[in-house]
C-alpha cells in the first residue's frame, strides 16, 4: 500500500462523520497546548528585559547626537512572550513640547538602538522596540500631594 493515499475505509469514514474532517479526527490526538509557562523561559525573559533596560539607558545617556531627545530615563520594559517585540516605558524632563519632540527623536533612532543592542547583546534577532511614555513619576507626586493636603487639613 502506498504511503501516498490514505486507505478507501479511512476515507469513507471521514466522509460519513457529520461535518467532521481528517483533521477532527486527529484533534483527540495531538497534545493540548499548556498554558503555563515554562520557568526557565520566564526567568530567561526576565533578564533579557534587565538587560535591554541598560543597554538602552547607556546608549541613550550618550550615544545618541540627536538634539531633539532630551534628559530620558528609562523605568521599565516589558518583553513580550515570544521576545519579539519589546515595550520601553521611558520617563522624560521636561515641558509637554520638549516631551513630543523626544519621542520623536526616539522613534527616529529605533534603528540605531535596536542594531546597538543587538551587537551588544549578541541577539540573533533584535525585538522591535516601541517607546511609550512613563507618566506614573507624576501620577506618584500627585497622589502624595494630594495625601498631604488631606494630612494638614485632617478629620
Amino acid at each position: 500500500m502506498p504511503w501516498d493515499r490514505k486507505p478507501k475505509y479511512l476515507a469513507e469514514s471521514v466522509r460519513r462523520q457529520p461535518g467532521g474532517g481528517f483533521s477532527d479526527i486527529l484533534m483527540g490526538f495531538t497534545p493540548r497546548r499548556n498554558t503555563m509557562e515554562r520557568r526557565g523561559q520566564k526567568y530567561h525573559r526576565e533578564r533579557l528585559g534587565e538587560a535591554l533596560r541598560e543597554e538602552v539607558e547607556t546608549i541613550l545617556e550618550g550615544e545618541l547626537a540627536d538634539p531633539r531627545i532630551g534628559l530620558v530615563n528609562v523605568s521599565r520594559v516589558e518583553l513580550a512572550e515570544d521576545a519579539r517585540s519589546a515595550r520601553i516605558f521611558v520617563v522624560v524632563g521636561g515641558s509637554e513640547e520638549e516631551v513630543d519632540r523626544t519621542l520623536e527623536g526616539l522613534a527616529s533612532a529605533v534603528g540605531f538602538i535596536r542594531h546597538a543592542v543587538a551587537d551588544r547583546l549578541h541577539l540573533r534577532r533584535a525585538p522591535e522596540l516601541f517607546f511609550q511614555l512613563d507618566r506614573s513619576p507624576a501620577y506618584e507626586a500627585r497622589v502624595h500631594e494630594l495625601l498631604n493636603r488631606v494630612k494638614k487639613h485632617g478629620p
